[in-house]
């Protein structure tokens, strides 16, 4: 086997989490008079920085930045409540992730550790990931290499596998010169990794 190490991007990838973003994110801007569609949130939010969204937010609708800032800590209240109500992780990754064993895991993520821990922990999967790194934990989001470089600096690794869904990620990867597989689909997940890990 060629890798030393596996790489998780969280939202998109070991969780179909981006529709619940997309329904809290709609529920803060409702009182601002803005609908955003599931087209636009898919092509324009998925994969870069809430700041980053929120500041493109505000200029293209007109609407006060610090205003709109200001809702985000709601908008996170409103996440962690519904994953840890029912964390979207598909059994069938969650034991992928309990039974392996050949490779260590990390986790590289832009959501900041209060948001992805508890979910992790409620799941009962957190000790399978060795090192793992959070938005609130580089100077530089992804598509940034630093996330990557630092995941497996943590690791101590060199030739990491990473999966990603979005743009941002995979850029981000590549960018550190590791090999990126992209999910289109949580759901695919099992089927990449068991092509990607033969036994």
């Amino acid at each position: 086997m060629s890798y030393d190490a596996i790489l998780f991007d969280f939202d998109g990838t070991l969780v179909d989490s981006e529709p619940i973003h997309y329904e809290c994110w709609q529920e803060i801007l409702t009182p601002f008079g803005v609908v955003l569609s599931w087209e636009e949130y898919c092509r324009d939010c998925i994969g870069v920085s809430d700041r980053a969204m929120i500041r493109q937010l505000a200029d293209g609708l007109g609407l006060d930045f610090d205003e709109l800032y200001a809702r985000y800590p709601a908008k996170k209240e409103l996440l962690r409540d519904r994953m840890l109500a029912a964390p979207p992780m598909d059994a069938e990754i969650k034991d992928f992730l309990l039974g392996f064993e050949a490779l260590p895991m990390g986790l590289v993520t832009s959501s900041y550790r209060l948001e992805v821990e508890p979910v992790l922990e409620a799941l009962a999967v957190r000790q399978c990931f060795v090192a793992s790194v959070f938005g609130d934990e580089v100077n530089n989001l992804k598509p940034h290499p630093e996330p990557y470089l630092l995941a497996a600096e943590r690791l101590g690794v060199r030739r990491p596998l990473v999966f990603e869904d979005s743009e941002a990620g995979l850029a981000s990867a590549r960018a550190a010169g590791f090999t990126a597989i992209r999910v289109e689909n949580p759901k695919d997940l099992p089927s990449l990794l068991r092509s990607a890990m033969p036994s």
